[in-house]
């Protein structure tokens, strides 16, 4: 049985995870509404993926019999100035996600709450995997820059993640 603070940080990181996917789905319709096709593809492709994400933790705390809470959330952003400020905001995101995560499995360790420390290993893993991804990505902004051509080029190597997610982790590597 999961305590009450652990019942209540894990219904907290659905709504997170809930807000991520709703983020990066508002994100894909702007990239839509501005003919950035690839990209519009790879933030729904990664909507869904957040949306999984909450769907395991909301599994795994009736599984411990407590009860999942989804709560009422913010509505994201709906304007970005640029694709590399869109770009900035999702690695932002994405390192308070893991923070967030952090604070579980730091509270995990100190209850202890082994099986679901256990548990957590996978979103630990996902996070470091995620913000290596969005790295790279503002990395490969960086490199190509969005003045003239660079933007349809971005949006075209972008793409490939949508098409290919296994590229994610070797396409996108972060320069040195």
């Amino acid at each position: 049985m999961l305590s009450k603070a652990m019942t209540d940080q894990l219904n907290h990181q659905i709504n997170l995870e809930m807000y991520s996917s709703h983020l990066y789905l508002q994100m894909s319709a702007w990239c839509a509404y501005k003919a950035l096709d690839g990209c519009a593809s790879f933030l729904s492709q990664h909507a869904a993926e957040e949306m999984t994400h909450m769907h395991r933790l909301l599994n795994y705390v009736q599984e411990t019999g407590a009860l999942a809470v989804v709560g009422g959330m913010e509505a994201p952003p709906t304007q970005f100035n640029s694709l590399n400020e869109l770009f900035e905001q999702i690695y932002e995101h994405e390192r308070f996600i893991t923070s967030k995560i952090k604070d579980l499995v730091h509270l995990a360790t100190v209850e202890p709450d082994y099986s679901t420390l256990q548990f957590l290993q996978w979103y630990v893993a996902e996070q470091h995997q995620e913000e290596f991804l969005f790295k790279g990505i503002l990395d490969k902004i960086e490199l190509i820059g969005t003045e003239g051509q660079g933007i349809f080029f971005i949006d075209r190597e972008i793409a490939t993640l949508a098409t290919n997610p296994a590229k994610e982790t070797t396409s996108m590597t972060p320069a040195v």
